[in-house]
């Protein structure tokens, strides 16, 4: 990092600027501005206001209170279901006729194309490669 800094110094000596006397009085003035402004603190945030605290505070609670109380609603009890707990419904069989697939064929003849495709690219490397 020293070898950096050093060239980077180095560079730098070597630019040659020629600064107007008005850029000059202003980068100067901007400089005296900021040290005066920050004698080597950062300026201090003034805090919030009590009443913002407040406000912010009642703001959560009421809605803290609003999200539990909805949660905790209960409705009035009744039914969950017309249909008692041991009905069985009779339902009619339904007669699935369950084939397999028969696309073994075409399949088949796409792998063996595919084979044969990468074959032919694999001999045609070969012998772009000389082997």
């Amino acid at each position: 990092m020293d070898k950096l800094a050093n060239r980077l110094r180095e560079d730098a000596a070597n630019i040659e600027v020629r600064v107007s006397d008005e850029l000059d009085r202003r980068i100067t003035a901007s400089l005296e501005r900021v040290a005066a402004e920050s004698p080597g603190a950062a300026p201090r945030q003034k805090g919030r206001p009590a009443l913002f605290w407040w406000a912010s505070s009642l703001t959560g609670l009421a809605a803290a209170i609003a999200v539990i109380a909805i949660l905790n609603i209960e409705e009035p009890p009744g039914p969950v279901s017309a249909t008692p707990d041991n009905f069985v419904a009779d339902l009619p069989a339904i007669d699935l006729r369950a084939e397999t697939a028969m696309l073994a064929g075409p399949l088949q003849k796409e792998l063996d194309a595919l084979e044969s495709d990468l074959r032919k690219a694999e001999e045609r490397i070969r012998s772009d490669i000389g082997l």
